[in-house]
Formats: structure tokens, sequence, C-alpha cells
């Protein structure tokens, strides 16, 4: 389900990865990077939010 959400929110989605200080700095580079490139950007950081996700997920199977 994250996943998902990552395509549409992806600082949401880091933030409900566990991750609050980069959802905050992704968030906050995000939103200029929308507005001004008009949404180029958008596929970088669904990129980052998949890859954290993953992280995530891999540290708790480590446990």
């Amino acid at each position: 389900m994250n996943y998902i959400l990552a395509l549409l929110l992806p600082p949401l989605s880091i933030l409900l990865a566990g991750r609050p200080i980069v959802a905050i700095v992704t968030f906050l580079i995000w939103i200029p990077s929308i507005l001004i490139s008009g949404g180029l950007g958008h596929p970088i950081f669904i990129l980052l939010a998949w890859i954290l996700i993953y992280q995530s997920h891999a540290d708790r199977r480590a446990r």
C-alpha cells in the first residue's frame, strides 16, 4: 500500500516508512520542484520513496 502512496505523495510515504527528517526535507524540495518544473522531477521523488520503503522492509526482515 505504501508503494502506491509513493506514486501520489512521496513525502507522506517516506514519513510512513519511518524517516521523518528525510520526509520533511523531501517535502521542502518536492513542492518547489512540482511548481517550477511542472512535475518533471516527480519520478525522482517516487524512486527515492520506493528505495526508502524497501530499505525499511529489509531492516524489519533483518531484525
